[in-house]
């Protein structure tokens, strides 16, 4: 195991093992702790009392962060030449179709999120071996294949985050930056705790919300009380 920095064993000093910390102790303790010199990501991790290999205990959805994610989004828009004004208008970074899906053949991922309309999604079929791996396939459920093409770019720009539990039930997710208030931070963490209880399977039984983790890029873990979020 590699040795703790003075930095590191400081900041692990400060956590109490033995707490369950409350949503705003936690998030006032992860910017204390967090010692980069950069704007740290704040990750929340949820495990969920859920099979994932049953489909009907898969917990995925989509959610709108209050203060937004602090990170610059790159949105491409794979529409027709009828919606290019209006993706621009929302913000799209790239707006276009065609020579995107010729640049995306050719290996060119340099996104974070595409968003298209239903009869676009037959031409990005052929493009899953490119896109899928990467987390970049529009979805219907995630809002990303759509006809209001304005307000889905809208929607992601302002902080709307797609998440899905993962083959061990937990849920993982990049909720705000360190220069964020810790009221902020907390925030978005319960408008994301939020709506994964009301997402909770009907198939799920026992506890739902087993324990959640507030951390940021390089920082330990804070344990926060299930039950009191």
């Amino acid at each position: 195991m590699a040795r703790l920095t003075k930095k590191q064993k400081e900041a692990h000093s400060k956590i109490d093992r033995n707490k369950l910390y409350s949503l705003d102790e936690a998030s006032a303790l992860i910017k204390e702790i967090t010692n980069v010199k950069f704007d740290a990501s704040i990750d929340l991790a949820v495990r969920l009392g859920v099979d994932p290999r049953k489909a009907n205990q898969m917990v995925r959805g989509v959610v709108t962060l209050p203060h937004g994610t602090g990170k610059e989004v790159k949105v491409l828009a794979l529409v027709t030449p009828d919606k290019e004004a209006e993706a621009k208008a929302a913000g799209a970074d790239f707006v276009g179709l065609d020579e995107y899906l010729d640049k995306i053949k050719g290996g060119w991922t340099d996104v974070d999120v595409i968003i298209t309309m239903p009869s676009v999604m037959g031409k990005l079929g052929p493009l899953g071996r490119i896109l899928g791996p990467r987390g970049l396939m529009p979805n219907p459920k995630t809002g990303t294949v759509t006809m209001d093409v304005a307000k889905a770019v809208t929607d992601v720009k302002g902080g709307k985050i797609d998440f899905k539990v993962d083959k061990t039930g937990i849920v993982h997710a990049a909720i705000g930056k360190s220069s964020f208030s810790a009221e902020k931070i907390a925030g978005n963490a319960k408008e994301l705790i939020d709506t994964l209880v009301k997402l909770k399977p009907a198939a799920a039984k026992g506890v739902y919300m087993k324990s959640i983790y507030l951390s940021s890029t390089m920082s330990p873990s804070v344990p926060l009380d299930p039950k009191a979020v």
